[in-house]
């Protein structure tokens, strides 16, 4: 039967340390955990207009991953934004089409699931780019084997800023 190792005297307030100090780190929240979202500018926002100046585009050759950075000049425009029911409108050349809309700590979140399969998802940063205006990525889950001018057809993700207002 093995016999259970003693902490040495001199190694006891080292180890006493330690332990206080890890305990002390789990017991605390990590950054932005007990922050109200309530307090983001995005709490109040009822509409929202961004634009994207930069993409990336993602395909696969010959069964290798492959992605591809463009510039871009996408604008996509939200409005009817109602935090407590969940829900928004966004403003396509397809029409005004109903999504959700989730605010997340310090971000807000746009989910549109469309009927042909395709995802695409909006997510609004309550941090600045310039100008007031704030960071926002975009992204577009599709894929087809054939490429129509004017139309998604490859997994892409766009970066620019939205424009809030109330």
């Amino acid at each position: 039967m093995l016999e259970p190792r003693r902490v040495p005297p001199a190694a006891r307030p080292f180890l006493t340390a330690a332990i206080l100090a890890l305990g002390s780190c789990l017991a605390t929240p990590p950054d932005g955990v007990a922050q109200d979202s309530s307090k983001s500018r995005l709490a109040g926002v009822k509409t929202l207009k961004c634009a994207f100046a930069l993409y990336a585009t993602g395909t696969w050759n010959n069964g290798e991953a492959r992605a591809e950075v463009k510039p871009a000049s996408l604008s996509v425009s939200f409005d009817e934004i109602d935090i407590d029911s969940g829900t928004a409108r966004v403003a396509e050349g397809f029409g005004p089409m109903r999504i959700i809309a989730r605010l997340s700590m310090w971000n807000l979140h746009f989910l549109d699931i469309r009927s042909e399969g395709s995802l695409y998802i909006t997510t609004v940063f309550d941090r600045e780019s310039r100008n007031g205006k704030l960071k926002a990525v975009h992204t577009r889950h599709e894929y087809t084997d054939v490429s129509v001018p004017g139309f998604t057809s490859k997994p892409e993700q766009y970066y620019g800023e939205c424009e809030a207002g109330s």
